[in-house]
């Protein structure tokens, strides 16, 4: 699966293929994208839905509401078994819950993030996102970023907190969503940055995003060629070695085959 994640409304079944053709894995909604008199035409959409279950993940409402019962009811009826469970925050009843669905957590409240290394330890969990806006507003924020567009500092805390509970136990991580859709350069510094970081993929909100996603993954042909050479040169030797007036050694080697593998090779 390629690192672009696009949601698609429940409630929107033209969009489905569309949204599924354009990005790498596609997220269709039943929660917040979804009104509550629309949740349940939204589930009869994903139950009609004819879609590749390799590359569809489907967003199931918080574990313990009476629309995760329904949305887990409705995905049975699919060949689909990846879900993301939005406002993660109990493992014991996501344990319980679970049981033969591979889980992309999103941790989106301030007690979803504390508790996310107990979430990422989860056999179910294949993965952890953090939710930016959804987490201020369980604090009594009103805006995850400054003025200039950067993340808050509890934001970013957040972020590498999950991003660090993931790596921690072998789990893939997903940076959140970036809210503004015309600025295409800042939502391309900020893939990057995720990347770089170790996020495995970032969620897209608009189709006109995964262009941008894509690129800020794809390693420079100088960033490829510099990883294949060194990767070249560590074939003939047994430790740590000098490449380009640089002292490689197993970290910066593990940096240079993973961005080999970002690149297909």
């Amino acid at each position: 699966m390629g690192p672009a994640l696009l949601f698609c409304p429940g409630d929107r079944p033209e969009r489905f293929t569309k949204a599924a053709d354009r990005a790498d894995a596609v997220i269709l909604d039943l929660e917040d994208a979804v009104a509550p008199a629309d949740k349940e035409a939204a589930r009869q959409n994903l139950i009609a839905s004819t879609l590749d279950p390799a590359t569809t993940i489907v967003r199931v409402n918080p574990v313990g509401t009476p629309d995760f019962e329904k949305d887990l009811a409705a995905v049975r009826r699919t060949p689909y078994r990846t879900l993301m469970v939005a406002k993660a925050e109990d493992p014991a009843a996501m344990e319980a819950a679970l049981a033969g669905f591979t889980v992309l957590a999103l941790l989106e409240t301030a007690l979803g993030v504390v508790r996310a290394a107990e979430i990422a330890q989860l056999s179910c969990v294949a993965g952890l996102m953090w939710g930016a806006e959804d987490l201020m507003a369980s604090l009594g924020g009103d805006s995850s970023r400054g003025p200039d567009g950067s993340y808050r500092g509890v934001a970013q805390h957040a972020r590498a907190t999950v991003l660090l509970a993931a790596g921690a136990f072998g789990k893939g991580a997903v940076d959140s969503i970036y809210g503004n859709i015309p600025d295409v350069q800042g939502l391309e510094i900020e893939a990057r940055d995720a990347a770089a970081s170790g996020f495995a993929a970032k969620a897209c909100i608009h189709p006109g995003q995964v262009a941008a996603v894509r690129a800020a993954y794809a390693p420079s042909e100088e960033e490829l060629a510099y990883a294949e050479d060194v990767t070249a040169e560590a074939a003939k030797h047994g430790g740590v070695f000098s490449f380009r007036g640089e002292m490689i050694d197993g970290p910066l080697l593990k940096q240079a085959r993973q961005t080999l593998q970002r690149a297909g090779r």
